[in-house]
């Protein structure tokens, strides 16, 4: 599943001028179903959803999630968020799960949000839908629940990591795309590993 996270102060999604949502402080989701999702990334993005810091506590850091703030949720379907845009000038939609497997999966996550929050309010699948938004920060986060099938992910002890052209001497995670030509390879600290 993918789900790009807006954090707001107020948002709202309408069909045909007739609002159907409305939330205030809270979280903006556009949310998609990618082809290989399963039943498990169901709970694991409605995990994300509601632990993922966002919000600001009393010193200003991001480190409160919209439970821990009793925000409020707008869940919006979006297919096009699986999109394959890397050639031409027209999007590929290949990667997307099929209608009736998205909508229920939809379905199933919505029902998950709104056992923890009391606010939750939704968009409807398959619809031309209006979104507004105040947007708040900026702050938006795009969230996957699988690592895509092009990347490796390799684990390095401290001293392999440092071995790779010396970037730094703690354990990290290495990314690398697979049966491509050498391309950039992105180290990141242990301290971070965990927010992936």
């Amino acid at each position: 599943m993918i789900g790009l996270l807006q954090r707001v102060t107020q948002a709202s999604v309408s069909i045909n001028d007739e609002l159907i949502g409305q939330i205030g402080r809270g979280l903006l989701v556009l949310l998609a179903v990618h082809r290989d999702d399963e039943e498990r990334d169901i709970a694991r993005m409605a995990e994300r959803i509601l632990s993922y810091r966002v919000f600001p506590d009393a010193e200003e850091r991001m480190n409160l999630s919209v439970s821990d703030i009793s925000g409020e949720l707008l869940l919006v379907p979006q297919f096009t968020l699986t999109a394959d845009t890397q050639k031409g000038t027209r999007a590929s939609f290949t990667k997307g799960a099929p209608p009736d497997r998205a909508s229920k999966y939809f379905d199933r996550l919505l029902e998950e949000c709104q056992q923890s929050l009391k606010v939750v309010e939704s968009g409807r699948f398959a619809a031309d839908m209006q979104v507004s938004l105040i947007n708040d920060g900026p702050v938006t986060f795009w969230l996957e629940t699988q690592v895509s099938s092009d990347v490796d992910t390799v684990l390095l002890q401290p001293e392999a990591y440092h071995e790779h052209n010396s970037y730094s001497a703690f354990a990290g995670v290495i990314y690398e795309n697979r049966g491509r030509a050498p391309g950039v390879i992105q180290c990141l600290p242990t301290s971070v590993r965990g927010s992936y």
